[in-house]
């Protein structure tokens, strides 16, 4: 199984609203070799926003998402998908993943989950992933129509 550590940046904004104090956004996700894993740290205080860098995470790969891998990196600007939960009024990522499909299936769901712009070094190791387990599927012959070829097959 491919497993690559990593740490979500969870943002708190502070609004100006009558209808929400607060909006919880994830805004980053970096790799975590060597860092205590289950560790939550606060990386910004400022009066409008605080950051905290949520370790503990691990991307997973399997075989049976490569098409939806691949239809990540192959768009414009590949993501880190990561689903997270408002729980006591703080925001705490419940999952990550790369995988299109896996995303659209929490979105349909009725989860929050934010896309991040994946690090090259975390695109290059999805893409050593597709490389090896990505098989396109095999074309299908279209059959074009033909009025005068119908009319000739018919006696």
């Amino acid at each position: 199984m491919y497993t690559f550590p990593i740490a979500v940046i969870m943002e708190r904004r502070r609004l100006q609203s009558r209808w929400a104090d607060e909006a919880w956004e994830a805004v980053g996700v970096v790799p975590a070799f060597g860092d205590n894993p289950a560790t939550t740290r606060q990386l910004v205080a400022e009066t409008d926003r605080d950051q905290f860098l949520v370790g503990g995470f691990a991307l997973e790969l399997f075989r049976d998402e490569a098409d939806n891998y691949f239809l990540n990196l192959s768009s414009p600007v590949p993501k880190v998908f990561v689903n997270w939960r408002l729980e006591d009024g703080v925001a705490r990522p419940v999952a990550v993943t790369v995988s299109y499909g896996e995303a659209a299936r929490l979105l349909d769901s009725g989860e929050q989950v934010d896309g991040i712009a994946m690090s090259r070094e975390m695109a290059d190791w999805v893409g050593e992933f597709v490389n090896l387990h990505y098989k396109p599927a095999p074309r299908k012959k279209v059959r074009r129509n033909d009025p005068l070829a119908q009319d000739r097959e018919r006696p």
